[in-house]
Order: C-alpha cells, then sequence, then structure tokens
C-alpha cells in the first residue's frame, strides 16, 4: 500500500467515488461531463476564467505602474505550493504523526499530485486574493496604510471564501477527514474552524500585507524575489495566529471557544473598519473591469450552487444528506452572502465613475 494512500485517505475518497490507489502520479484529465456533479464543471469555469480575469488585470496595473495585484497573483501560487503539499501528503514531510490525514478533494477535470490538487484549486488562490484585495482597494482603504487595508481583507475573505467553504462538503467538491480530531475538529456544521479562521481569513491577509509592504510605491526593479519571501513568509504568520487556540490543547470545547471569539472579533473589526471608512466619505478608487464584474460573478455562481443544494440541504437529517454528505452551516454561508452583498452595493455606488479595462 502507498503511504500516500493510507486507511484514512481510503476512507475519504471512498467516500467521494474514487480509489486514492487509481490515481496518475503526475496529473489526469477526464471529460468534464464525466464528473460527480453537475455544479463541478461550473465551478471550473467560475474559478479557472476569474484567475484568467484577474491575470489580465493585474498585468494591466502593472503596466501602469502599480506591481501589486501583478505580485499578489504569482505570491498566491507561491503560497499555495508551500502549503498545499504538506496538507494532502503529510507523511512525506515528517508531519503525519503531528498533523494527520486532513482531506482530499474529489476529481475534477483537470487534477495534480496523485489527484489530490485540481486545477480550479491552483486557480483559486489567486482569485480570493485579488478579489479581496481589489474590492478594498477599489473601497479606498489602503490609504490609510497596508496594516488596515489587510485587516480589511481578512473580513472580505471570509464572507465571499466561507460561501464556497461551507457548500463543498454537501456537494461533494471535497471531503474532510472525520477522524482527524488534530485539525478538523472543533467544526462549524462540516467547516473545521481552524480552516474558516486561518485559511479563510489570516493567510490572505498576511499574504496581503507582505505583498503591499514589499511591492507598493514605485515598481521595485526585481519582483520575483519580493513575490518568493511573500509567499514563504505568509505559513508562518498563520502558525502565529493558532497559537491561541493552541493554548487548548486536545480540550476541543475550549478551542472552540477560542477560534470563535476569534472569528467574531475578525467580524467586528472588519465591518467597523469598511464601516467607519464608507461613513468618512474619503475618495475610493475608480472601479476596473474585474472589480466590476467578476465578484458579483463569483457570488452570483456560490448563489446558484447554493439554490441547487437547497432541497437536500433542507431534508438532510442529523446533519448528512440523504447521499451521505455533510451540510455546512446554512446560517454562516447566509451571513457571508448578507456581508458579500453589502460589500458590492458600496462598491456600486453611483459616486463614482468606472474606468476602462
Amino acid at each position: 500500500m502507498s503511504t500516500a494512500c493510507g486507511p484514512d485517505a481510503e476512507a475519504v475518497t471512498r467516500d467521494l467515488g474514487f480509489d486514492c490507489h487509481d490515481v496518475s502520479p503526475v496529473m489526469s484529465v477526464r471529460p468534464p461531463w464525466a464528473l460527480a456533479h453537475w455544479t463541478m464543471p461550473l465551478l471550473e469555469v467560475l474559478i479557472v476564467g476569474g484567475a484568467v480575469f484577474a491575470l489580465a488585470h493585474a498585468l494591466r496595473r502593472h503596466r501602469a505602474g502599480d506591481p501589486v495585484n501583478l505580485a499578489l497573483w504569482w505570491a498566491s501560487l507561491v503560497y499555495l505550493f508551500v502549503t498545499e503539499p504538506p496538507l494532502y501528503f503529510p507523511e512525506w514531510f515528517g508531519l503525519d504523526r503531528l498533523y494527520g490525514f486532513i482531506f482530499a478533494h474529489n476529481r475534477f477535470t483537470v487534477q495534480f499530485m496523485a489527484d489530490r490538487l485540481p486545477l480550479y484549486i491552483v486557480a483559486f488562490y489567486p482569485v480570493i486574493s485579488q478579489l479581496a484585495y481589489e474590492v478594498v482597494r477599489s473601497l479606498g482603504l489602503f490609504r490609510r496604510g497596508a496594516l488596515r487595508g489587510s485587516a480589511a481583507v481578512a473580513f472580505v475573505c471570509q464572507v465571499f471564501y466561507e460561501v464556497f467553504d461551507h457548500l463543498g462538503p454537501q456537494l461533494k467538491w471535497w471531503a474532510w477527514n472525520p477522524g482527524n480530531a488534530i485539525v478538523n475538529h472543533p467544526a462549524l456544521a462540516s467547516v473545521p474552524l481552524n480552516s474558516m479562521l486561518l485559511f479563510a481569513s489570516v493567510s490572505m491577509a498576511a499574504l496581503t500585507y507582505l505583498v503591499v509592504r514589499l511591492t507598493g510605491g514605485p515598481p521595485p526593479r526585481r519582483l520575483t524575489p519580493r513575490v518568493l519571501l511573500a509567499g514563504v513568509l505568509t505559513p508562518p504568520a498563520m502558525a502565529i495566529a493558532g497559537i491561541p487556540a493552541g493554548f487548548a490543547g486536545e480540550n476541543t470545547p475550549a478551542r472552540a471557544w477560542v477560534l470563535g471569539v476569534e472569528l467574531g472579533l475578525l467580524w467586528l473589526a472588519g465591518v467597523r473598519i469598511v464601516v467607519a471608512h464608507l461613513r468618512s466619505g474619503e475618495p475610493r478608487e475608480p472601479l476596473p473591469a474585474f472589480t466590476r464584474f467578476y465578484p458579483a460573478a463569483y457570488l452570483g455562481g456560490m448563489a446558484v450552487f447554493w439554490l441547487g443544494a437547497l432541497p437536500a440541504y433542507l431534508a438532510a437529517k442529523d446533519g448528512v444528506t440523504a447521499d451521505g454528505a455533510p451540510i455546512g452551516s446554512g446560517l454562516y454561508a447566509l451571513a457571508c452572502f448578507a456581508g458579500a452583498g453589502l460589500l458590492l452595493v458600496a462598491l456600486y455606488r453611483k459616486d463614482r465613475a468606472p474606468v476602462p479595462g
């Protein structure tokens, strides 16, 4: 038996509908109509298309003299390739006893690393970082400094990311290992609180802060080392944010309280920063095409997926659908939809003028 497909991985991937032993070690491609759920190819189009749109936008801004978007796009991929392999194959890095097997993705059209890494996940990192950064930048929040802007990014990432995070397990886009008490518990419904706090908010806020500080201002002569540095330094920043919950040790209820309080503070700080800025009447940035269209398209796509999942969600018993999939927290997702929708309203207020491109 391959160490990359131990008993936990076998059980999780079997529930997703495939055998983790029967995988291509480097790359696999399958027809989009052969995927397990109708939402999966549409999700790929939404995210991969968004990544291409974000790259085109970043290149335009770079040509106009602002390297931050392009640096953030690439730094997101550096962060991905520093973070994801240890999550998929902890035994390769000596982390299996520390973290254990955490989760597995389902099979999508294009897959890498023994079917553990879908192409759309590669694209998701630059998509969510660009979406959050552009919402905050366009509102004018980075005029108050990198720290304030990055704190707002943490909130924006939370509301846009969690409408995705609380839907994926039900539609079997991925599955968490329920037997992993170290990383995957405590959880809100089917989503680990560690993921909600550290991956959905802290990581992107830290990455954005590092990129803005390292590349903001006049374009640096050498962008690549700064991009690499930002991507590599982001995981240690996440580890620092995880220290408070770590003090609770193996006491799962205590960890739940700590992580829950941290999430609550993130919401309070994010709402306060955004609302105070909007009330101040400070000028905002003109809306480029990416910011004008993609955040709304992303949120609309997630709403369509949620509507498709709603009958099974409402019929679920004890948090599990009829086909055995765990559901997320509909109330939390609804709160995130509301927060993201209000941010879009703030973006589209008529006291600004769009810019071409």
